[in-house]
């Protein structure tokens, strides 16, 4: 099913930054997963999704071709549906190697975990990342409940940690470091993103594709990293790897808050991504989208 296919410009009106759109797109609903519910993350590799749930303290692998989803337990009492004021919050995974690493987004001092899932040998190891964010927030001298990251990548011989600007001093941007657990020097890249109606759009997720980082962001009518707003549309962005300029965004959605995003294939002329929805409710249902941009 085709959810929406645009091919013309948006409002001029909607953006304050300098960036180009897309002529063309679609997004079409292509999984629906019961089990699982608020998914903020997603990794494509081979015959499965790996999906991480910003309400739960486990993994889940969706096996494409079987139509099967499990469960990988990262903790000795693993949940689902935690508490608010509990939950790990795990908003960003990344592949690295045959290892994925799962960060909760640092908004409260529980949610400053990085676990790491061998694909190989199915073994969890747990890391602290309160030092590490921390120093995110001396550097960029971000409030405690302001620090929320949403996506990670490893690019050029660094993390870069996505933080999305969602709070009341509004600082989307990229912190760069070379290394999650050791002091290094940590740089800090301000991007000033689109605004949907009244709201600037901040950080979702991102993935590197080539020598190209792809985005998604969220218009949230809230100040606060810990509570949700209205959802006033996505969308999808790609940015150079080296200078960080925004070489294009467009609007994908008017109402969907999506957080996930991972490759799903590349042609010539076309490439395709998988995004998964957060529903911010108890519900154990994930939708997982197709998403096809023309390459220019």
């Amino acid at each position: 099913m085709i959810l929406l296919i645009s091919n013309g410009a948006p409002n001029p009106h909607e953006t304050t930054v300098n960036s180009f759109f897309m002529p063309n797109f679609a997004l079409q609903l292509l999984f629906e997963i019961i089990g699982l519910g608020s998914a903020s993350g997603l990794v494509h590799k081979d015959n499965s999704l790996f999906i991480i749930s910003d309400n739960s303290s486990f993994l889940y692998e969706y096996k494409i071709q079987e139509k099967e989803l499990s469960r990988i337990k990262l903790f000795e009492n693993g949940q689902e549906n935690i508490p608010k004021k509990d939950k790990f919050d795990f908003e960003s995974i990344a592949l690295k190697g045959n290892k994925l690493h799962l960060l909760g987004s640092g908004s409260t001092s529980k949610r400053e975990k990085r676990i790491i899932y061998n694909l190989d040998s199915k073994k969890t190891e747990e890391k602290e990342l309160s030092k590490l964010y921390k120093n995110l927030k001396e550097t960029t001298s971000i409030a405690d409940d302001e620090l929320n990251i949403e996506g990670a990548l490893f690019c050029n011989e660094n993390w870069h940690l996505f933080q999305r600007g969602n709070g009341a001093n509004s600082k989307n941007g990229i912190f760069k470091t070379k290394s999650l657990e050791t002091e290094n020097q940590i740089e800090f890249i301000k991007v000033p993103l689109p605004k949907i109606k009244h709201v600037e759009t901040s950080f979702t997720d991102a993935i590197l594709v080539d020598d190209k980082i792809y985005f998604l962001a969220t218009a949230e009518d809230t100040t606060s990293t810990y509570d949700d707003g209205e959802i006033l549309g996505s969308l999808i962005g790609r940015m150079n790897s080296q200078t960080f300029e925004i070489e294009f965004t467009q609007k994908i959605s008017d109402n969907h808050k999506f957080e996930g995003l991972s490759l799903y294939n590349k042609t010539e002329t076309e490439i395709q991504f998988l995004i998964c929805e957060d529903n911010d409710s108890d519900l154990l249902e994930t939708n997982i989208y197709k998403l096809s941009i023309p390459l220019q």
